[in-house]
């Protein structure tokens, strides 16, 4: 088995590096000091891995990047994006996590072309007693596309949340039963001085405007999150239900929905109780609007409204335990989307 996997995401639309006046530019080739994005990263992360995945949306785009990087004589294998509703990195590392054997992976996306072989090794050193770690910066900002994984949990994780049709990337910190937040200024901050791995190309100007993240705030430590312990079977049964959901089976779906959130609630693992009730909610939902076009169901529909604000309540709940333990540790992006996905569901 490969003890150390990169994914090197690579399959954005990059909008915001588009201009009026030119077609369609490929972010991951543009050139910084005479040599594509993407072969900065791949050359700044091979010496601390034991194989690079560059993680793609097509086929056009692969043949491009393999040509490119067998100029420069890099190794690197290459995935294609399942097919999916779900849009965003969270596919694509899904993706590749089921290409390859390995203990451990980082993400890394292609427009972050000085990421520190150092500090690649650091974070990949971190995550033996975690499920993942992520940086964190000062004012409670994750730099959610370079984290650390352990293989096997990210895998059944990933799997859950695109299924669910979860497609942010801040739901697998929240997913996870322990969680490491990196902050970048003590031991990173030793390793690259300057923090220029957390340099970052969103648009054209930022190819000669380059800067790193802002260190003001508040957090100057790094951060534990424990969030409830669960097993691997919870998260298989929650797709077992998902896939009857989508077959039309909503009485057994919901049984199996209604076994996990009461297994999350005992753990105290609120974000995936949260989503069990959501998906009862949304099973009833269907439910209802199937009996408002029979006729004498009255009671019965009362019923199963007073259900369906029963389950929506208690997402929301399990949210708003959320979103107090991001606010205690000032986690703000943790904060923000928690907040949004309990505001969602609520009344």
């Amino acid at each position: 088995m490969t003890k150390r996997t990169a994914f090197v995401l690579s399959g954005g639309k990059a909008c915001r590096f588009q201009t009026q006046q030119q077609k369609w530019q490929d972010k991951a080739l543009a050139l910084l000091n005479g040599k594509p994005l993407l072969v900065h990263v791949i050359e700044n992360v091979s010496d601390v891995v034991d194989e690079v995945i560059v993680c793609v949306d097509n086929e056009e785009r692969k043949m491009r990047y393999v040509e490119t990087i067998d100029k420069y004589q890099l190794c690197a294998k290459f995935v294609i994006d399942e097919k999916s509703n779900v849009k965003g990195p969270n596919i694509a590392i899904l993706t590749g996590l089921k290409a390859v054997q390995t203990d451990h992976c980082i993400t890394i996306p292609c427009d972050m072309p000085f990421v520190n072989p150092k500090v690649t090794d650091y974070l990949f050193n971190t995550i033996e007693n975690f499920d993942v770690v992520i940086p964190i910066w000062p004012n409670g900002t994750l730099e959610t596309l370079i984290m650390v994984l352990q293989h096997h949990i990210g895998l059944e994780i990933l799997q859950t949340l695109c299924q669910l049709n979860r497609s942010h990337p801040c739901d697998i910190p929240r997913a996870t039963t322990k969680t490491l937040l990196a902050t970048p200024l003590k031991t990173i901050k030793a390793l690259d001085s300057n923090l220029k791995s957390f340099i970052n190309i969103n648009t054209q100007k930022d190819l000669e405007n380059l800067q790193t993240r802002s260190i003001k705030g508040s957090i100057q430590e790094d951060i534990c999150l424990t969030h409830g312990d669960f097993f691997v079977s919870d998260l298989q049964l929650m797709r077992d239900a998902i896939k009857l959901c989508q077959e039309k089976q909503f009485t057994n779906a919901q049984k199996k929905f209604e076994i996990c959130k009461n297994k999350f609630n005992t753990t105290g693992n609120y974000f995936w109780a949260a989503l069990a009730n959501e998906s009862i909610g949304t099973i009833l939902s269907e439910q209802l609007q199937y009996k408002k076009t029979e006729k004498n169901l009255q009671t019965t529909i009362s019923k199963l409204e007073l259900e369906y604000k029963n389950a929506l309540f208690n997402a929301a709940s399990c949210y708003h335990l959320e979103v107090e333990l991001y606010e205690k540790n000032h986690c703000t992006r943790l904060f923000e989307r928690a907040t949004t996905d309990r505001e969602r569901v609520r009344f």
